[in-house]
């Protein structure tokens, strides 16, 4: 049986771990692919995971959101272009969804006009992006449902 952390400063992957009830032996056994030793070098900062790690440890500790978070904010292309995905719990994410598209249905007619050249112009600029960040939004509560559906998922 390994010794609970004291460590105060616990990352992301520790605190998962942790929730999970799992020892870092318990979790490498159940993961088979992370070594202890790795573990000890992600959970206290002295490595970044790999990709494969990531995904090992999402499954191991019932925590899918763990993906979302090293793209987000580890991974050097992520960081660019994939945004955090924040938990949410249905109701607010449904209601997101509505509003936004409620929004959208009132600038359909504007996109289509801003669109019908193949082009945006200058005086399209600012309607153009308004609408883009909408869909942005749209995106995202996407993004929340799927990590939802992940995380409620029965088995």
């Amino acid at each position: 049986m390994g010794k609970k952390s004291v460590r105060e400063n616990k990352n992301i992957y520790q605190q998962y771990r942790e929730e999970a009830g799992l020892t870092m032996d318990k979790a490498s056994e159940n993961m088979e692919v992370v070594s202890v030793s790795r573990i000890e070098k992600i959970e206290s900062g002295k490595s970044l995971p790999y990709p494969e790690e990531v995904l090992s440890m999402a499954g191991c500790y019932k925590a899918p959101d763990l993906c979302n978070y090293y793209c987000s904010n580890e991974c050097a292309i992520g960081k660019i272009y994939v945004p955090e995905t924040k938990d949410k719990d249905l109701a607010n994410i449904v209601l997101e969804v509505i509003a936004t598209l409620n929004t959208l249905e009132t600038h359909k007619n504007r996109l289509i006009e801003i669109a019908a050249d193949g082009k945006v112009a200058e005086d399209e600029l600012k309607d153009f992006d308004f609408i883009k960040a909408e869909l942005e939004k749209v995106s995202g509560s996407v993004d929340s449902l799927k990590l939802w559906l992940e995380k409620n998922k029965v088995e």
